[in-house]
């Protein structure tokens, strides 16, 4: 007879088929029955593919290895899911970050421990930003646990636990899959829980299930259907007639928006408040690209002692400030040196709400809030009126003598010029932040203006795996990453899986000898790093397959003719510019920056 738990896919082994906890998938529409699937279809590998084109992943980034392998022949078996095989798992994450970042959600698949272990810096990144990744690792065939077997890939013990133990603390929700009986409903949970929380999970599958038929696999997954989250009624009208009454009385009150109005889906929501109030907004600076800068009462990026101008002084004047969705941590608050005032402040998060020293409302989403405090509020535009009197217009770069060696301010200014609604800015960690900052970003196809950093982790290297990622799943609009020379020796090597995958960004390589951001923090000969033939570095990666081109530029006039050139004749390929300029060529903003985060850095024990 057949004993429960065995691997006959021909029934199953009870009649008990249990749903997915409430809250996360499976609301079925009639309209649209499930449509029964080929056995060789219904397999655990099929149902995660199936899945993750359900959810809008199009695209997973990989890295194989024999734990894996398997899985990736099912997923590959999809029509609709490409495989974007890249150089390390590294990159693999940050690929994913990248693809979260436009699509809403990205994937990953690694090897069991020597991948996983790789990846998690990129998963741990991506949830410091709130981004919903899933990192499917291959694991150990399912006969070797419980056995005190020693596996290769480990750390040389019996206990196959090491990587999950990791992942609990940089992903919402992990799900060991190694029985077959409960596949179906771990992985729902696992994504609805990545969906619903906006942060990574971690889903291992051990290599011997992917190609078994299952009795759940047997009809195409309904698609998803989650449960929408609720502000509590009560609580909502009581924090909106608290706000309003404490905005109403102020004289001239400003908004600020911050990065979890992404998270929070609220980001238009922001815009009409500021519409209804006629308040002036700022963004944080880890925010930019979330609002529309072309707004008529946008007034720049607070972050304190290095805003754009005149965006502080309103900001830090008034005598009351809304933050929606801010994060104040050492680096946006310019090492804790911002002139704010607690008892000014309404700060609302994605699901709460706190005004001045009190008092909290829980439970209360920040659409919800700012919507319906929208319709309470008096209008009052005068912080934007006294930030329009005392404005002027930026300063243009002093002009560069023919053959002068290239500035930095001169780069960006032809950057500027550059920037459409087709195009997508990537900044890496470092003076790329402070000089993209001060971009004005043009009206784009959408509600927000494409524009991406990762200021929370601020891992150097990140934007290479992001430009893939991100590249990937934005076409057909065009990337332009602004890259440090340091940073880029990090994840150099996937500009060839960029190459591979026929992408065609524009990469600016700043080529100023060392760790430019660390050497304004706490300079050092660590931070001078040894220098790279880049353009020739690319040019071997490229090794004549694909479509790339390089150029490295010193001047002015040479880095006119290779944006023109890579905007015209070579639109279609991966144009890879590097950009030689002075090593102690840096935004006055960094400057500033550098010196505050250093004194917060510096600063002696308190007393015992």
């Amino acid at each position: 007879m057949d004993s429960i738990g065995s691997l006959d896919s021909s029934k199953p082994a009870n009649n008990d088929v249990g749903n997915v906890p409430n809250g996360t998938a499976s609301a079925i529409k009639n309209s649209a029955p499930a449509t029964a699937v080929t056995t060789t279809e219904a397999t655990l590998g099929r149902h995660l593919a199936h899945r993750l084109v359900q959810v809008g992943v199009t695209d997973v980034f990989s890295v194989p290895g024999d734990f894996n392998l398997t899985l990736l022949d099912h997923l590959i078996a999809e029509p609709k899911l490409t495989n974007v095989g890249c150089c390390n798992e590294l990159n693999a994450g940050y690929a994913a970050d990248g693809y979260a970042r436009c699509r809403g959600v990205g994937a990953c698949v690694v090897t069991f421990t020597v991948g996983g272990l790789s990846v998690i810096n990129a998963i741990a990144g991506a949830y410091s930003e709130n981004l919903p990744v899933i990192c499917i690792v291959g694991g150990p065939n399912t006969n070797d646990f419980g056995t005190n077997r020693i596996l290769h890939h480990t750390i040389g013990l019996p206990d196959f636990s090491q990587e999950l133990r990791c992942f609990q603390t940089v992903t919402c929700y992990q799900a060991v899959v190694n029985n077959i009986e409960d596949a179906h409903e771990m992985i729902d949970t696992a994504i609805s829980t990545c969906l619903k929380e906006s942060k990574p999970v971690y889903i291992s599958i051990s290599c011997n299930l992917p190609g078994i038929p299952h009795p759940t696999f047997s009809r195409e997954p309904v698609p998803f259907s989650l449960s929408p989250r609720l502000s509590n009624k009560l609580g909502l009208e009581a924090a909106v007639e608290a706000a309003a009454a404490f905005l109403n009385k102020a004289v001239k009150p400003v908004m600020v928006g911050g990065p979890k109005l992404r998270v929070a889906k609220a980001c238009e929501a922001f815009v009409e408040l500021a519409d209804a109030s006629g308040y002036p907004f700022a963004v944080m600076p880890s925010a930019k690209g979330l609002v529309p800068e072309y707004h008529p009462h946008f007034i720049g990026t607070f972050w304190g002692a290095v805003s754009t101008a005149f965006c502080a002084e309103i900001v830090e004047s008034a005598d009351a400030y809304l933050f929606a969705g801010p994060i104040f941590n050492d680096y946006s608050s310019v090492g804790y040196s911002l002139l704010l005032k607690k008892e000014k402040a309404i700060i609302v998060q994605p699901d709460r709400v706190v005004i001045s020293n009190g008092p909290a409302f829980g439970c209360i989403l920040m659409k919800d809030f700012l919507t319906a405090l929208g319709k309470r509020l008096q209008h009052n535009n005068t912080a934007y009126e006294n930030y329009a009197r005392i404005f002027v217009p930026d300063g243009k770069p002093l002009k560069a003598e023919p053959g002068e060696p290239l500035r930095v301010n001169i780069l960006f200014k032809h950057v500027q010029e550059m920037l459409s609604g087709e195009t997508a800015v990537i900044a890496e960690t470092g003076d790329s932040w402070f000089n993209c900052q001060k971009l004005k970003l043009p009206k784009g196809c959408g509600f927000v203006d494409r524009y991406e950093f990762q200021m929370q982790y601020g891992s150097i290297g990140w934007s290479v795996g992001a430009t893939l990622g991100y590249a990937q799943a934005v076409r057909p609009k065009r990337v332009i990453s602004c890259i440090g020379d340091g940073s880029f020796q990090v994840t150099a090597q996937d500009v060839s899986t960029m190459i591979r995958n026929e992408q065609n960004p524009i990469i600016f390589l700043i080529n100023n000898g060392g760790y430019t951001i660390e050497v304004e923090i706490h300079d050092g000969p660590y931070n001078v790093i040894k220098n790279w033939n880049y353009t020739a570095l690319v040019d071997a990666i490229h090794n004549g397959d694909g479509k790339c081109w390089t150029s490295k530029v010193t001047c002015e006039e040479e880095l006119i003719e290779a944006i023109q050139t890579a905007t015209g004749d070579k639109k279609d390929c991966l144009c890879f510019i590097e950009v030689i300029v002075h090593k102690d060529d840096t935004s006055k903003e960094l400057l500033e920056w550098g010196s505050r985060v250093c004194a917060a850095n510096s600063r002696p024990p308190n007393p015992q």
